[in-house]
């Protein structure tokens, strides 16, 4: 990994490896985690757009107390879809009545009606500012050209996210640091956000190949990574850096549970489907009951973040009854090749494969 060591990615984010964990919302990520992955030589991240802005200059401190390296906090942009703010009784009552045989299967009460299903971004980014991790990561969206120009004065490194052409051009004119070419064989949410997420399903090959000559920022692969081969593929294509994603999430560090780890390495992983079901926004998991079932009710489905409310008071009592039918299961296509179980495996595995001289000094560092 000599050559990709040196890349112009690497160079900006200040790291040793073009590895990028990819962030996980809704509680998958762990400082451990992210903590890991960084002071192996990676950039580890957090995904943190379920948190109060109250809640990042803490994210950010304990961070700091866990690794010397650099590491990204990630945002999403867009806070809501268009009408999902709409919280009046009517929207209300109309949500319930497609999720209410659920409630009653699972033994949940019907919750009071929510004032707000998502943290404000624009509070989460004024307090990440102050907070000042050294990458901001982003996706849905850019942020204004104020918080960009913050960004630079402060010296945080900004990563975009696109899912097109026309979004990496953005991403570019917009001053972004580095831009991730996220394909649709990625696993979580498909972040696009100048066309609808179901015309903007590019696959990570032609998509890195074809920003990658069009913009003039360093392209980082994501969606169908797991390996060397993978990462061998993506440099090949023009990427500069890779950012991994469902191999990562199958690891012990994260935040996930146990049930998903075990279907992430069983035969189950071979299914996955993309669905708005469990937030409203088109995201890929394994499939079960749940994205079967509401495969049919599609058009019923409330906007983002109402549908998203909805599933979060009943994820801990599915949870807790093991009910893996009825949860979320994120999972990119590439889930069948996995073999790691811990991210200092699955690292110390893509740095042997890569480096044509491993240094065990530099991956304990």
């Amino acid at each position: 990994m000599e050559q990709g060591s040196r890349t112009e990615a690497v160079r900006r984010l200040g790291i040793r490896y073009p590895i990028i964990q990819g962030p996980f919302g809704g509680g998958l990520s762990t400082t451990r985690l992210a903590s890991t992955v960084s002071n192996l030589g990676g950039l580890g991240s957090f995904g943190a757009h379920m948190l109060p802005a109250s809640d990042i200059g803490g994210l950010v401190d304990e961070l700091r107390g866990l690794t010397a390296a650099p590491f990204a906090v990630n945002l999403w942009v867009s806070d809501h879809d268009q009408g999902g703010l709409d919280l009046d009784e009517v929207s209300f009552d109309r949500g319930w009545r497609l999720f209410e045989p659920y409630f009653r299967e699972l033994g949940v009460p019907r919750p009071e009606r929510m004032t707000r299903g998502h943290p404000d971004f624009d509070e989460q980014v004024e307090a990440l500012l102050e907070a000042r991790p050294p990458v901001f990561s982003f996706v849905f969206g850019i942020p204004s050209a104020a918080v960009l120009a913050e960004c630079r004065r402060l010296g945080i490194v900004t990563l975009g996210a696109a899912t097109s052409i026309a979004e990496a051009q953005a991403l570019e004119a917009a001053g972004v640091d580095l831009m991730v070419a996220t394909g649709a064989e990625a696993g979580g949410h498909r972040p696009s956000f100048l066309a609808s997420a179901e015309a903007s399903l590019m696959g990570t090959l032609p998509l890195v190949q074809l920003v990658s000559r069009r913009v003039g920022v360093p392209v980082v692969a994501a969606g169908g990574i797991a390996d060397a081969r993978g990462v061998r593929a993506a440099f090949a294509l023009g990427a500069q850096a890779v950012q991994v994603g469902t191999a990562f999430l199958a690891c012990e560090e994260s935040g996930t549970t146990d049930a998903h780890r075990q279907l992430l390495f069983s035969e189950r992983s071979e299914h996955t489907t993309l669905t708005r079901a469990f937030t409203g926004r088109l995201a890929r998991g394994l499939r079960n009951r749940w994205t079967d079932e509401l495969a049919t009710r599609s058009t019923e489905l409330p906007p983002f973040p109402i549908t998203s409310w909805f599933v979060s008071k009943l994820r801990p009592a599915a949870i807790a009854a093991g009910r893996t039918d009825l949860v979320s299961l994120w999972s990119g296509q590439i889930a069948p090749d996995l073999r790691h179980r811990t991210a200092t495996e699955l690292m110390r595995s893509l740095l042997a494969e890569l480096h044509p001289h491993p240094q065990p000094e530099e991956v304990n560092a």
